[in-house]
């Protein structure tokens, strides 16, 4: 049957008061990635000449394996790190942290926005989210002058849903 006059419990979404992503930082493009791989492949290139000059051939075996071993978990570093997100998010309902590190799942935990608290280390260390004996360190992947931004930007939006501000036509 149809959803009827007051709709569907369902289809109430909830308005998204504030939203935070943030990824570690990646201090290599792709230009910066092959400039590495080719300064590699170069020593080696170089070594490889000197071990065949010498005649202690065998060895290149070796330093090829080395040389993709060193390549392969540079990818994979690389691919886990991509991967890796921090998302806060504070809707109608919700305060709602999500970490996924590159493994998979992380962590996820949902806080009460009325009671929730942000508090700053003094140093902007340490950003800490909670209420009561749940608090939940967030910012992981920020410096300290990014950590201030996102404490003060949290609080604000905080702020805002705990004294929320109604326009009412009928009192203007």
């Amino acid at each position: 049957m149809g959803s009827g006059l007051y709709g569907d419990m369902a289809d109430t979404a909830q308005t998204l008061i504030f939203q935070a992503t943030s990824r570690p930082q990646q201090s290599l493009g792709g230009t910066g990635i092959k400039v590495v791989a080719l300064l590699l492949a170069l020593g080696f290139g170089l070594s490889a000449v000197l071990f065949l000059i010498l005649g202690a051939w065998p060895v290149l075996a070796f330093a090829g394996g080395e040389l993709l071993l060193v390549l392969g978990l540079f990818a994979l570093h690389r691919a886990r790190a991509g991967r890796c997100l921090e998302q806060v998010s504070l809707d109608g309902a919700r305060l709602r942290i999500r970490r996924v590190d590159g493994s998979g799942p992380g962590l996820v935990a949902e806080l009460d926005p009325y009671w929730a608290r942000v508090r700053l280390s003094e140093d902007g260390g340490r950003l800490l989210v909670g209420h009561r004996q749940q608090k939940v360190e967030i910012g992981l992947f920020l410096n300290a002058d990014e950590k201030r931004d996102l404490a003060r930007a949290l609080s604000q939006a905080l702020r805002q849903y705990r004294e929320p501000h109604f326009d009412n036509p009928q009192l203007r």
